[in-house]
């Protein structure tokens, strides 16, 4: 099979399409035959070297651990039903803990880190949700966004925003997608935001003026800056870094209850959220949104868009 490798940390230019042996499903694990490959940005800033104190990762390896495609074999005590089913998977090693495996036309994955995709749903499209569906479900459980409130959605063009922006506004929030650039504004407008607004500009926080919740995937100055605009009883939620850090939210300020990630959606099953997105998008309740693919031999071409902040929505490599 072919498979892309970091052969050494740095540019986009260390990805090398290489021939690798098709890989052999061990105890609880299947193969899949990859359709779909989930390009994230923290693949991009780990295969640059960065994050190393947190994800054992070490060149060579194969970035990525999200995929979708085809059972295409099983381990010795696995349901052989599973053969021939079209599925979600996370591929990394150590439950999931150390992203690798995916950038590849065959992917091992635990049994136990794989999901059935809806017969409706395709698997491109089912994909944009591995990762970011459980996101949204935890994140907007600890919200409680109410009808009427002023909501702030940051990287409203990005795949997370694709999704919050919709759903808020069916819950009757005014929303306020911030991103970056002439077409990502008119994007967020087109997606169904009430009002876009530039976050590159230095006016862009007097452009929002205050607000009742904010969802954060920058971090960085962006994120603190929007931590600032939070009235009396707003709620911060941060799940992401794409600046570089997470936002400055100390000292905090009174009234303001900020919730990172791994505070999201206590008490909700995280594997039950991402059945709920792919039961949802397979009705036509959420559109998940494919915003670029590139095939697996582009994947460095994937990596420079995602770094110049070229990509809207979710960016795919497809087999």
């Amino acid at each position: 099979m072919r498979a892309v490798e970091v052969t050494r940390f740095g540019g986009p230019e260390v990805l090398t399409l290489r021939e690798s042996p098709d890989p052999v499903a061990g105890p609880g694990q299947l193969v899949v035959d990859v359709a779909a490959v989930d390009v994230l940005f923290m693949d991009a800033r780990l295969r640059a070297g960065w994050g190393r104190e947190w994800f054992s990762v070490e060149p060579p390896y194969v970035p990525g651990n999200g995929v979708a495609g085809t059972v295409r074999s099983v381990g010795s005590d696995v349901d052989g039903s599973w053969v021939g089913r079209r599925v979600l998977a996370h591929t990394g090693k150590n439950n999931g803990m150390t992203p690798v495996g995916g950038y590849a036309e065959q992917a091992v994955a635990e049994v136990s880190d794989v999901e059935p995709v809806p017969d409706a749903l395709g698997l491109p499209e089912a994909l944009t949700l591995l990762h970011d569906g459980p996101t949204v479900v935890l994140a907007l459980s600890s919200a409680n966004v109410r009808p009427g409130e002023r909501v702030l959605v940051n990287a409203a063009s990005g795949s997370l925003g694709t999704l919050f922006v919709p759903i808020l506004k069916a819950a009757g929030a005014e929303v306020v997608g911030a991103a970056r650039g002439a077409r990502k504004l008119d994007f967020v407008r087109e997606w169904g935001a009430d009002d876009a607004v530039d976050y590159s500009t230095q006016d862009w926080t007097d452009r929002v003026g205050t607000v009742d919740v904010v969802f954060d995937g920058t971090g960085g100055d962006i994120g603190t800056a929007a931590y600032g605009l939070l009235r009396p009883g707003g709620r911060f939620l941060a799940y992401g870094s794409s600046a570089g850090e997470f936002p400055k939210t100390e000292p905090p300020r009174p009234g303001v209850t900020v919730v990172g990630i791994l505070e999201m959606g206590k008490g909700v099953d995280k594997r039950g959220a991402l059945t709920e997105m792919l039961a949802k998008a397979a009705r036509g309740e959420v559109t998940p949104l494919v915003g670029q693919t590139f095939p697996l031999d582009q994947a460095k071409a994937a990596h420079e868009a995602i770094e110049a902040r070229q990509t809207v929505g979710k960016t795919l490599l497809l087999t």
